[in-house]
């Protein structure tokens, strides 16, 4: 059953997760790999650090999954890639998804695969494609028991944004989780509202679904880890952050804040000692 695999992405204590995203090198982007150029490394410091969940690619999968124990975090699968971050959206919008997502995901012993849901002015072929690509997933990962997670990205206009930039509108972001639910995902992964305080409209719309918030582009210390800790108290079950831990000066140390305010329920200001300790 998926309840199995989602016992191992869910902190046992806390119930809830902290998935630390490294799965940028896989859409082709500049700038995206700034502080996982050496991703055995990268990957090697985040384990280390010890959140619950990675996430990673079909061919980087293995740093984590070659490192012997049983303590290590769980694997979360990316399952798509896309042409649709730079600064000009291309001709032709893509999302184009690996062969057989959850058969690998099993193959790798993942706890969970993840798959894009865009809505992206001027780009409504990428939105399709997502559509059809979690209808296919959907069908692998129920026979195969494996959970299915839906990052729903609501984008600015390019021409207001001047390339990828997310749209924080409450009303734009609850519409789409709730497609992502409707289309059968198991977590969802969405992004944060403008205003923190109401992000118990999203969880609202996803109902049962457990909701997993992005962190996003780099954002400074303070900024990161209060925004964390009023999500926290708006019923979010967890949080997906990249770059604000691999691009950390201190990753170790902002994995610790992050988990104090997951898991312990502690307040920023609390969590932000743990940036102090050296590595």
């Amino acid at each position: 059953m998926k309840t199995y695999r989602l016992n191992r992405l869910f902190n046992s204590r806390s119930g809830r997760c902290f998935d630390v995203a490294i799965d940028h090198g896989f859409f082709n982007q500049p700038g995206f790999l700034t502080g996982i150029e050496n991703i055995r490394r990268a990957v090697q410091t985040v384990v280390e650090a010890g959140p619950d969940a990675i996430q990673l690619t079909v061919g980087q999968a293995r740093h984590l999954q070659s490192i012997p124990g049983r303590q290590k975090p769980s694997l979360v699968l990316r399952t798509d890639t896309a042409n649709v971050y730079d600064r000009v959206l291309p001709t032709h919008p893509l999302s184009a998804m690996i062969a057989e997502p959850a058969l690998q995901a099993v193959r790798l012993d993942a706890a969970c695969v993840c798959v894009n849901l865009f809505q992206i002015p001027g780009a409504c072929e990428a939105t399709n494609q997502c559509i059809a690509n979690i209808g296919r997933l959907k069908i692998e990962c129920d026979q195969l028991a494996m959970p299915m997670m839906v990052e729903p990205l609501v984008f600015r206009p390019n021409s207001e944004a001047g390339g990828y930039m997310v749209d924080g509108d409450l009303q734009k972001i609850v519409h789409l989780v709730r497609q992502a639910v409707e289309l059968g995902a198991d977590v969802i992964k969405a992004d944060p509202t403008d205003d923190p305080s109401l992000y118990h409209k999203v969880v609202e719309a996803a109902g049962d679904v457990p909701v997993l918030v992005r962190g996003g582009g780099r954002a400074s210390d303070d900024e990161i880890l209060t925004r964390t800790e009023a999500l926290m108290a708006q019923g979010v079950a967890g949080i997906v952050y990249g770059r604000n831990v691999v691009q950390h000066p201190n990753p170790p140390g902002m994995v610790a804040a992050l988990m104090a305010i997951v898991h312990e329920g502690r307040t920023a200001a609390e969590a932000k000692s743990h940036l102090s300790k050296q590595p």
